[in-house]
């Protein structure tokens, strides 16, 4: 559950070849939580997480109930809350202290709606070209819905990987093969009333559309102190197109994140 598919990886750019480190970064290691979007699966952050990893900090890649290599648990019951325990369990089970969590796209949900369950177990929250939800709100609040499949409980990819930014004809073809139904439910299920960010946990925004719904969460983002990045040139799929300069961004978004003690990628937090 916890790990990006590496088997088999997109042929134009093998894992190996993001591996080098980046440098003039912080030295002490980050707990990393990359939760995909919409359709996806772990198997999305295959390019991205090693980058990560090779710079000596922990990552982990849960794929949500009913997608990716989890698609035979899809049923008409899955909603977003299915999703955020996802998460939190996640959390808890690996007993992750000072996590930063980065939500793709409807990934953005998924984190807020964790960090409200488990704010002792988080550092930072960053939105990467996601939705980033207000208390009381569904998805279905902020962008249209896609068509829903003839049996009504689940959506159908609605665009292929081009659209979602992948144009090397090679990369598209795998990610097209990867992309699976979506179950309706986490779109229309609203996130509590009573969900919040901590004021402890750092929140940052990385756009990379110009797609309407997250430019409006972008300048949001911006108004309410958000740290705000863009990286327009990578589209929707930042981790597989610019795995790299994501990487860059996203350890200088984390530079200020205090580790508690005990609270260190592969120590026991109390």
């Amino acid at each position: 559950m916890t790990s990006a598919e590496t088997a088999s990886t997109p042929a134009a750019d093998p894992v190996s070849a993001g591996v080098a480190a980046l440098n003039g970064h912080r030295a002490d290691p980050v707990t990393f939580v990359l939760v995909h979007g919409g359709w996806h699966g772990a198997w999305c952050w295959t390019r991205l997480a090693p980058i990560l990893r090779a710079e000596g900090h922990q990552v982990f890649t849960p794929t949500l109930t009913g997608l990716g290599d989890r698609a035979h648990l899809l049923t008409p019951d899955v909603d977003l809350s299915t999703h955020v325990r996802d998460l939190t369990a996640l959390l808890e089970y690996e007993d992750l202290r000072d996590a930063v969590l980065v939500g793709h796209s409807y990934g953005g949900m998924v984190i807020t709606g964790a960090v409200a369950q488990s704010p002792d177990r988080v550092a930072q929250l960053i939105f990467l070209d996601a939705f980033l939800p207000e208390e009381g709100k569904a998805l279905a609040d902020y962008a249209p819905l896609p068509p829903a499949s003839a049996d009504g409980w689940r959506i159908p990819p609605p665009v292929t990987a081009a659209q979602f930014g992948v144009t090397d004809e090679t990369d598209a073809a795998w990610v097209d093969r990867r992309l699976g139904d979506h179950p309706l439910k986490t779109f229309t299920e609203p996130l509590p009333s009573s969900t919040g960010v901590p004021q402890s946990v750092e929140r940052s925004f990385i756009r990379s559309t110009d797609t309407p719904w997250f430019v409006e969460a972008g300048e949001r983002a911006r108004r309410h102190g958000f740290r705000y990045r863009e990286l327009l040139s990578a589209g929707h799929d930042a981790m597989l197109t610019r795995p790299r300069e994501l990487a860059t961004v996203l350890l200088e978004l984390t530079e200020s994140v205090h580790i508690r003690p005990g609270g260190r990628p592969g120590e026991q937090g109390g």
